[in-house]
């Protein structure tokens, strides 16, 4: 556990205690006072209470659209059932605001709402929450979809022979067994909802801000650190309570199932109800996820001299944004790329640790550490990426000028990932094959390289793949710590959108589209090949 607590006290704990102590330290002396302050503010309240009801709307629209769809991949086997699978995940791994840009262009000025019926819904609530259900919709399919296709039959077919209708049957026998994952699956998205801010960002407009949106206009625009420090601590407590209920939840369903091998639950759809449910979902994932992505590339490739690829060669030369950059935006796919592979690195080293000790030990001082991983999803990204630069600014951890800075921001949020991928697996390893390599003379380290990683190997690869793909959308952090002449993606179109003109705006489009194919191709490697289907994600 060293390395790991090393590492989150240095890159995590720190920078937020320091810009919460900054923020609230005034002349020496804590302003506790402001706290109730900034929390009484009118504006304030406002903000939270957009935050709360607007994430407590968008998780049930999650759970109306996914669940049919969670079955459907629990219990149906059909064509295309892994294409299909890969496709709806492909949003999770997306970037933040390459999803608000595919949502701009679907529902913004020019869209494709706007050019058949003149409706524009950007800057409204309905476009952030159906971009909510598109980011979101994996989590439900996979947190549900996955312990329900483990699910004996059986004991529903049981409560029909007694004399049980089918909704009785579903309603007494199943949901109380699934209810422990779709208390997991909603509270992943509220966490994820309720710390929204590159989909609020890109389609609130300046009438919708969530708290992450509001610390970072108290930060970056209106340098006003104590306020931003108290909305942190209570973004922090919120988290905290989320998480807390996430680990409860997590493990009763742990412990109070038995499942089987889901090879055994899926089957052909029978009758025209069950092919009308098959066929009802996949048009929902195509109206609700495959339009916003092909609306993407679309307006890509839209240019004002017809389809062509003018915005990708545009891309190349540095005057083409306008002043926005010091280089071309087509270097921001290089950087991103780098900063990737060195933070899936980072990642994996640490989030593997972590996943050995978390396997070895168990009592309240491991959950908490467990806890302590998950954080970085939940806590603003925002204070973290403005903590770097005023914490690691003296030796011996000088980092503000050194490239490394943005890997270790961004393996952050690639660690839960690797964790939550590798645990499963680490557990089910039969340590009596440890001791038994022990006895036979291994060394501890021999033992490890000759009974663990083979068994972890696919594991180890689906980790690296998700803390890639998340590394490389990494934006609330990064847009602080980016140097001008080395942008990453996110960062690139965040300032594209930023500025007018037609060519900025369709250079957007087509940097979004890049990012979009490489972390559809990182997904589909792992789909192809993971073998387990235990882990969270």
């Amino acid at each position: 556990m060293a390395g790991p607590v090393a590492f989150f006290a240095v890159f995590f704990a720190y920078p937020v205690a320091a810009i919460v102590g900054r923020g609230l330290d005034v002349g020496g002396a804590w302003q506790f006072g402001r706290i109730g302050e900034v929390l009484g503010d009118p504006d304030i309240l406002q903000v939270l209470w957009f935050t709360s009801w607007q994430a407590l709307a968008s998780t049930a629209l999650t759970l109306l659209i996914a669940l049919p769809g969670a079955y459907v991949f629990a219990r149906f086997d059909f064509p295309g059932k892994q294409l299909l699978r890969a496709a709806v995940t492909v949003p999770f791994v997306l970037p933040t605001v390459v999803v608000g840009t595919a949502f701009l262009a679907l529902l913004g000025r020019g869209g494709m709402l706007d050019q058949l019926w003149g409706v524009r819904l950007d800057t409204t609530v309905w476009a952030i929450l159906l971009a909510h259900v598109f980011f979101n919709y994996a989590v439900v399919v996979r947190t549900v979809g996955g312990l329900w296709s483990q699910l004996d039959p059986r004991q529903e077919e049981a409560a029909r022979v007694l004399g049980a209708s089918r909704f009785a049957a579903w309603r007494k026998v199943t949901l109380p067994a699934l209810g422990p994952a779709v208390a997991a699956a909603s509270l992943m998205v509220f966490l994820f909802t309720f710390t929204s801010f590159g989909v609020v960002q890109i389609l609130g407009g300046p009438a919708f801000s969530t708290l992450e949106v509001e610390i970072y206009r108290q930060t970056a625009q209106l340098l006003d650190l104590p306020t931003a420090a108290v909305l942190t601590l209570a973004q922090f407590a919120a988290v905290g309570a989320i998480l807390a209920l996430h680990a409860w939840t997590v493990r009763r369903r742990e412990s109070a199932l038995r499942l089987v091998d889901p090879a055994q639950t899926a089957r052909r759809p029978r009758g025209a109800g069950q092919w009308s449910l098959l066929s009802g979902v996949v048009a929902s994932v195509a109206a609700l996820i495959l339009v916003p992505l092909g609306v993407l590339v679309q307006r890509s490739l839209d240019t004002p001299g017809g389809y062509g690829f003018g915005y990708y060669q545009a891309l190349q030369s540095q005057g083409a944004g306008g002043g926005t950059f010091l280089v071309p935006p087509v270097d921001a796919i290089w950087n991103s790329l780098q900063y990737a592979l060195v933070a899936t690195a980072i990642a994996l080293v640490i989030g593997g640790l972590a996943a050995a000790a978390l396997t070895r030990r168990a009592g309240p001082l491991v959950r908490g550490f467990d806890a302590l991983l998950m954080l970085p999803l939940g806590v603003s990204a925002v204070t973290v990426g403005f903590g770097f630069l005023i914490t690691l600014d003296k030796p011996p951890l000088d980092l503000r000028s050194s490239w490394i800075l943005v890997p270790l921001a961004q393996a952050l949020v690639g660690v839960p990932f690797v964790v939550r991928t590798m645990l499963p697996v680490l557990r089910a390893v039969d340590g009596r094959l440890r001791e038994a390599a022990a006895v036979l003379g291994a060394s501890p380290l021999r033992a490890w390289r000759e009974v663990d990683l083979p068994m972890v190997r696919r594991a180890l690869l689906v980790a690296a793949g998700f803390a890639f793909a998340v590394s490389l959308g990494e934006f609330g952090a990064t847009v602080f710590i980016a140097r001008p002449d080395n942008p990453t993606l996110p960062v690139a179109v965040a300032r594209l959108l930023g500025r007018a003109g037609d060519l900025n705006y369709g250079q957007a489009m087509a940097l979004s589209t890049i990012l979009m194919l490489v972390c559809a191709v990182s997904l589909l490697v792992l789909e192809r090949i993971r073998t387990d289907r235990s882990g969270e994600f």
